[in-house]
């Protein structure tokens, strides 16, 4: 087993486009995005999707690769970015994938039958359903997804209808089907870079990234797509406070802050999912020479 796949994660705004196109030139090979969001064609400036000219620089896979409509999950994933790899490690040694979906890298290194982690985007919005619609919206909802976890779960219990719902939603698959964790084996290396800095360094970078992206117009963006904001491919930070404006709910003001409030948060449960895999090798994101050190020690002979 010569292959390897490069992993870089961390929180939103850290550095992991620019550091895994580095990455990409030094070991001269291909990114796959592994972000949930940055896949979507019509999203671009409130995803991050790196900028023209450094698509340009290193070949990328799975960035505006299918569209808002598309019934996209954990589990379709796996299965195209698995595809990926292999067709791609017919011609290279190493590949980098990057990007913040946790669960999306957990599909592809450990297999989407295991029972994943808590998805802080969609354990929120239930949460919101649940204290907005009620307790039998949760039970309909389950009911449609999976009918044999609802004839076992307590109805009357709302964790664990959210916690079915969760999984269901995240990996397109019924929570019943989850009977055991069960890593599967990947015929290649897998190398985990992890990146962190000080956190008010972190926050600085995301509220200056929020203000960029308005300047690029954000706004616009957000504009076009709002006449399909019931969209789970819509229930992001950064475009479902701007259609809270749109709706008259707050004031332009208002929606940036919370964009950056939200976005600061979401880091944080990045990273405390993160820590939790013991295979994360951390880095500063400044620390390129470092990381390719460490990486080529990795690598399989």
């Amino acid at each position: 087993m010569n292959k390897a796949l490069i992993v870089v994660q961390g929180p939103t705004g850290i550095g992991k486009s620019h550091l895994s196109i580095q990455l990409a030139k030094h070991f001269n090979t291909e990114i796959i995005s592994s972000d949930s969001r940055q896949l979507f064609k019509e999203l671009s400036i409130g995803t991050a999707v790196p900028s023209p000219d450094e698509l340009s620089q290193v070949p990328h896979h799975l960035i505006h690769s299918h569209s808002i409509h598309d019934d996209y999950n954990a589990s379709r994933f796996e299965t195209e970015a698995l595809e990926l790899i292999e067709q791609l490690f017919s011609s290279r040694n190493q590949l980098i994938m990057a990007g913040g979906s946790m669960l999306y890298v957990d599909a592809v290194c450990k297999g989407i039958d295991f029972q994943p982690d808590v998805d802080p985007v969609i354990r929120e919005s239930l949460v919101n359903d649940w204290q907005e619609k009620g307790i039998e919206h949760l039970r309909l909802k389950l009911k449609q997804l999976d009918e044999t976890y609802y004839q076992q779960v307590d109805l009357k219990n709302p964790k664990r209808l959210i916690r079915a719902l969760e999984v269901c939603l995240m990996t397109g698959k019924p929570y019943s089907s989850f009977r055991k964790e069960t890593i599967k084996e990947r015929p290649f290396k897998i190398i985990k870079i992890g990146l962190n800095m000080d956190r008010e360094a972190l926050y600085d970078r995301i509220n200056q990234r929020v203000d960029q992206m308005i300047a690029e117009g954000l706004e616009d963006e957000a504009r076009k797509i709002y006449p399909f904001r019931h969209l789970n491919s819509l229930n992001t930070v950064g475009y479902k406070e701007l259609f809270a404006h749109f709706d008259g709910a707050i004031s332009l003001e208002k929606a940036i802050e919370l964009i950056k409030r939200n976005t600061r948060r979401y880091a944080r449960k990045q990273l405390t999912w993160l820590r939790k895999d013991e295979h994360i090798n951390w880095f500063h994101p400044d620390n390129l020479d470092e990381i390719i050190t460490f990486t080529e020690q990795q690598l399989p002979t």
